[in-house]
């Protein structure tokens, strides 16, 4: 795991090649603690940084930026290839004579060599891991960017002064002299209403993300021209969404899950650095280590953190399910002062506006994890390809329950509801709210019926899920911003699946699991430089996945059905079956509480209107009533926050 930066210049506006590529690289140290390296054609202006994570062949023979035996590509990429050996067999079997030229054991020659016998689109194919490639093309002049199947790896590109830019973060094109971006405020309004900005849309007009399962091919002349070449898809999620059903009975296909993810995980567990876990107790987590301490001869070094706060603690569980796998298991309980003096440094560790909270535990367990081991593989993406969420479930039920009332009717009861103040609600939830269970007792609020009202007009099941998952209006919070199309919003290019819940689980893993988890996990374990590796993301398990009915994840009221008969081989069910607690922290009382000073300082009419078109008064009143107590606000006002706090820093640091 490494992180890249660089440029092409065929103009030749910069000079001096090397101070830039350095300084991008040295905006980026985290990504790469252990070396730094760098490439020059300076006759077409280019320049390959490099910043790296030494996990395979830990020798200056795995260094980068590296050459292809036959010297006509040279690349840096940030990734793992985790069957390079398979690779490395079968290049061999086609090109005997390349046993005699390797130089090292390392995945980036084997890719290279890839490339020279077969062509780069047709290597990628084969290629199994995650990737973000960067790749100059000596004898076609050609510069390529490309990026793995489901965008474990951030690849960002753009033109800046004459000259294309590319890196792992944002921050290494501050380092390029005239680098002046302006913000783009639709993808603002993207973040205000998902807590990210997804697809290929960056905070900056100009840049782009490159888009998962792609690569783009510049020329010469597309390069002088400043022209961005149309994207090259190698392979397709939304092809494996829609592809045909499993047909096998329901034990063939838990058989299949068991064999697809052990496999994935045997690859995964391969480095020659140490390998732990994320283990929080959960389905996800518990099947990923109950998977790789089965084919491990040590014990797993696997890792949890613990709350005080009630609700928010599953430390507890984890500490259960390893004592029971005997995994050698390391956990750390945090104060609530050890998880708020994180949030001054999450403006500059994700480099955009990001405002998923749990954010902030993510960074607390990488960080304790970091100190023992290099990589570790998590349990992300469960949820998504086993229609694991609550809401997918949930969606469809209420849906189920309005679409008996008549449209007319719902949309009378609605105004009804929107009419009564969320305080008196409030007031006249007060004791089912008391009576209700811990985990139930959010439901119980004002919010919540203004919530339900705004869900009694809508007019189909999906609308509602697009509902279900904004979490505000960036139109009430904004003014004179338009707000882009977005998968989730742009229902008429849903997958087309054939029920519900596997429909938006599939939308979910199109913007969800890419623009929110991936991008949380990758910028919070490479802030302390550690490698995270996903094994449910190799992408012939998310094929299978994907294959399965609805009937072999939904079933006998029990979400993720499969997976969990894998996980009952190896973990007692009472251990594992209870409620999803989720990752989360006191969001609503800490802005209350300790953060509250911080955030006012960043919510004042001055701050709010220094940065972006904010309406002022919207975005106080939504203050005001959460400091009220009636509502909480804390998911808008997060989102608005983390804009003005990324605004801030950058202001500072550039």
């Amino acid at each position: 795991m490494c992180g890249i930066a660089g440029f092409v210049d065929v103009r030749g506006g910069v000079r001096d090649l090397e101070n830039v590529a350095k300084a991008m690289t040295g905006r980026i140290p985290h990504r790469g603690p252990d070396s730094d390296g760098h490439w020059f054609d300076r006759e077409h202006g280019v320049a390959l940084g490099h910043r790296r994570l030494s996990i395979v062949d830990l020798s200056p023979a795995g260094a980068q930026p590296m050459a292809s035996h036959n010297g006509r590509f040279q690349t840096v990429y940030n990734g793992e290839i985790y069957n390079h050996k398979q690779l490395r067999a079968k290049i061999e079997a086609a090109s005997p004579d390349v046993k005699s030229r390797w130089r090292g054991h390392s995945d980036t020659e084997v890719m290279l060599e890839g490339f020279a016998l077969w062509g780069v689109e047709t290597t990628l194919k084969e290629m199994v891991g995650m990737w973000a490639i960067a790749l100059w093309d000596r004898e076609a002049k050609t510069f390529t960017l490309a990026r793995d199947r489901v965008g474990e790896k951030p690849l960002y590109f753009g033109y800046a002064n004459g000259a294309l830019l590319f890196g792992s973060e944002l921050k290494s094109f501050d380092a390029f002299p005239g680098f002046a971006p302006k913000v783009d405020f639709g993808s603002l309004a993207l973040q205000l209403r998902y807590s990210c900005i997804g697809g290929s849309r960056t905070i900056f007009e100009g840049v782009e993300k490159l888009a998962p399962a792609t690569l783009r091919t510049f020329t010469l002349n597309d390069l002088n021209t400043q022209k961005v070449p149309s994207a090259q898809m190698y392979w397709s999620l939304r092809g494996a969404i829609e592809a045909p059903v499993f047909t096998g009975s329901p034990d063939e296909a838990v058989n299949a899950v068991e064999r697809s993810l052990s496999a994935a995980i045997a690859n995964q567990m391969e480095a020659d650095v140490p390998v732990g876990a994320f283990l929080s107790g959960g389905i996800d987590s518990t099947t990923v280590v109950a998977l790789m301490q089965a084919q491990s001869k040590r014990p797993v070094r696997t890792f949890s953190i613990g709350f005080h706060e009630k609700g928010y603690n599953e430390a507890q569980h984890a500490k259960v399910v390893a004592a029971h796998l005997k995994t050698d298991h390391t956990e750390l309980y945090v104060t609530p002062d050890e998880m708020r003096a994180v949030v001054p440094k999450l403006a500059t560790m994700y480099d955009e506006p990001f405002a998923d909270a749990s954010q902030i535990p993510t960074f607390l367990v990488s960080q304790m994890t970091r100190q023992h081991v290099t990589v570790s593989l998590s349990g992300d993406a469960g949820d998504e390809l086993f229609a694991g969420y609550s809401r997918h479930v949930f969606a469809h039920d209420v849906w189920n329950k309005l679409n008996r009332v008549p449209t007319f009717a719902r949309r009378g009861v609605a105004g009804a509801l929107s009419a009564i103040p969320n305080g008196v609600w409030n007031a006249a939830l007060a004791l089912p709210r008391a009576l209700a269970p811990a985990a139930r007792q959010r439901w119980f609020t004002g919010q919540k019926v203004a919530q339900f009202a705004d869900l009694l007009g809508t007019r189909d099941e999906m609308e509602l899920y697009s509902r279900f998952i904004s979490l505000s209006n960036p139109a009430a919070l904004l003014e004179n911003v338009a707000e882009p199309m977005s998968i989730q919003r742009d229902l008429a290019h849903w997958p087309r699946v054939g029920d519900f819940a596997t429909r938006v689980a599939a939308v979910d893993a199109l913007s969800y699991l890419v623009d929110d988890i991936l991008v949380k996990v990758d910028r919070a374990s490479m802030a302390v430089s550690l490698e995270s590796r996903v094994p449910m993301l190799d992408h012939r398990f998310v094929e299978l996945a994907f294959s399965l009915p609805l009937s072999m994840k939904q079933r006998d009221g029990q979400s993720k059905w499969a997976l969990r008969q894998v996980l009952y081989k190896h973990v007692p069910r009472e251990m594992v079956d209870r409620p999803k607690q989720g990752f989360g922290v006191p969001l609503g009382a800490w802005l209350r509480g300790p953060l509250r000073e911080w955030s006012e300082d960043l919510l004042t009419p001055a701050a709010l209107k220094a940065h972006a078109p904010f309406n002022v008064n919207a975005v106080r009143a939504l203050w005001e009533a959460h400091q009220a107590g009636g509502h909480d606000h804390s998911p808008a006002l997060w989102n608005v926050l983390m804009f003005q706090a990324w605004a801030q820093a950058r202001k500072a640091s550039v």
